[in-house]
């Protein structure tokens, strides 16, 4: 068997070089737009392909098809020719999608962005019209990084989102210069590009496989019409979560230029440490449930979700705690230059701070959503989502007039609480609470805010580089002698040899 340990570290590794090249095409936008309104549009502009990546490609459709192929190779059965059927209906399915998104801009553009002004309108609808097609390139290449990860090719699948960010660099800094008048449409093109590269990227992993592209239109594959069943709860647990995000954008757009840029870049700090690890831990753990539930090693289900919850805490809480002591820091140092001023730092960082404290529990939702889609009880999550995105909505409505875009970050931090506890709940039964590894973890967290919070007053007005590295620095090497030392080191263990033995 595979080793857990190396399957997270490669796909940690993969997914922190895509995100580290995340940061840079934000520091480049940031650097370039700022939180300005050409910005605003583009978000809003690229907030319908996004929205439909989730549900169509990356989200709902990598997910739950990685289940259902791993079953027809532990069953003996043509696991490919359901792959070949898949991609070969998807073909049409994204012809009609990007012809109607393109269609229907002027339509659907102005409710997503209802406060924008009219000249501000008008360019959103433009860079639609332009990134649309984003979703069918991820769409196709979703369907490979669920191949990839089947085969436990995990590090290529990871990967290939660094092409995207490369696509966006190229779009800020190569192709925005040639539109003097609208240098934003730069970036849309740059993120046709990256969608382009992501997809590229993967063939040579996936012809390694074996797999070979033979499209069957008919006979359909039987397996396409179960996907199509465990598929729709998926896509509607992802359109109720994406609810969400829409809520938030519409709100924001009423708070002036700069209310949505400014989510745009808290969240995507917040969700750094969440890409690295979290979305790591359950990707590869995803095709070890389904061939424990398939082989019907209940055992063997269970070690591994007790440990992943465990392994979650371990590193999530401590980034949570990082967050919060020395997040205004890393805001001003990557974001404070060129177009993104003072006021811009203290305003994205409010934001994140608000986000954080979601952090943990979003790392169990990506956790807990994949061991029911390996039970096959995709319902459980369509719920839990439903009941998270009641809650947010109420609180976006209650705290955006007296917060503003922090009050929308702490709604969507609770409305991620109640989600992962729904899950955990019903779980529950299925899973060993480890409970003396939270405690450990919650203590050493604890003590690892204090020991970041002594070192930055140490080094207090010493510069934006060193009030950052000097605490982060100082914080790993605190914790990870804290681990080692502690009974936490026999979870490591575990985890480096699979989990199969807890």
């Amino acid at each position: 068997m595979r080793r857990l340990a190396r399957d997270v570290l490669l796909m940690a590794l993969a997914t922190g070089i895509s995100r580290l090249l995340g940061l840079l095409r934000d520091v480049s936008i940031a650097d370039r737009f700022g939180t300005t309104g050409a910005y605003d549009a583009f978000l809003i502009a690229f907030f319908v392909p996004h929205f439909l990546r989730q549900l169509l490609a990356e989200g709902a459709l990598s997910t739950a098809f990685v289940p259902l192929y791993t079953g027809l190779g532990v069953s003996g059965d043509d696991a490919n020719r359901f792959a070949g059927s898949l991609l070969a209906w998807s073909i049409p399915l994204y012809i009609v999608i990007v012809g109607l998104g393109i269609w229907l801009a002027p339509a659907y553009v102005p409710f997503l962005a209802s406060g924008f002004a009219p000249s501000k309108l008008a360019l959103a609808v433009a860079l639609t019209r332009i990134v649309f097609p984003f979703i069918a390139l991820v769409g196709f290449a979703a369907v490979f990084m669920g191949i990839l990860n089947a085969h436990r090719r995990f590090f290529a699948a990871s990967l290939a989102p660094a092409w995207f960010n490369v696509g966006m660099i190229l779009g800020v800094l190569v192709l925005a210069p040639r539109f003097p008048d609208r240098p934003v449409l730069g970036l849309a093109i740059g993120a046709l590009i990256g969608g382009g590269g992501q997809l590229a990227a993967q063939i040579p992993a996936l012809l390694r496989t074996g797999f070979r592209f033979r499209l069957t239109f008919w006979p359909i594959h039987p397996e396409v019409v179960s996907l199509l069943r465990l598929l729709a709860p998926a896509v509607l647990t992802l359109a109720v979560t994406q609810i969400n995000l829409l809520v938030d954008n519409k709100l924001a757009s009423h708070l002036g230029d700069g209310g949505i840029a400014s989510l745009q870049y808290g969240m995507r700090l917040f969700q750094l440490p969440i890409g690295v690890f979290a979305v790591s831990v359950a990707t590869a753990l995803l095709p070890r449930f389904s061939e424990a539930w398939a082989s019907k090693d209940r055992d063997r289900f269970v070690h591994y979700l007790s440990d992943g919850l465990a392994l979650s805490a371990l590193v999530l809480l401590p980034a949570m705690v990082g967050l919060f002591a020395i997040g205004r820091d890393v805001v001003r140092l990557l974001f404070e230059h060129g177009t993104f001023a003072a006021d811009d730092t203290l305003r994205t960082s409010r934001v994140l701070t608000f986000y954080a404290i979601g952090l943990f529990p979003y790392g169990l939702v990506y956790l807990f959503s994949r061991a029911f889609y390996a039970l096959k009880r995709t319902r459980v999550p369509l719920i839990a989502a439903a009941a998270a995105v009641g809650v947010n909505v109420a609180l976006d409505l209650l705290l955006v007039g007296t917060m503003r875009e922090a009050g929308l970050a702490l709604a969507t931090a609770i409305s991620g609480i109640v989600n992962g506890l729904v899950l955990g709940l019903v779980l529950l039964p299925r899973m060993r609470f480890p409970k003396s590894s939270l405690t450990l973890v919650l203590l050493g967290s604890g003590l690892l805010y204090a020991v970041v919070a002594a070192i930055q007053r140490l080094v207090d007005g010493s510069g934006p580089a060193v009030s950052v590295f000097a605490p982060l620095l100082g914080g790993i090497i605190f914790y990870a002698g804290y681990v080692r030392f502690t009974p936490l080191w026999r979870l490591v263990g575990r985890f480096r040899r699979d989990g199969s033995d807890a």
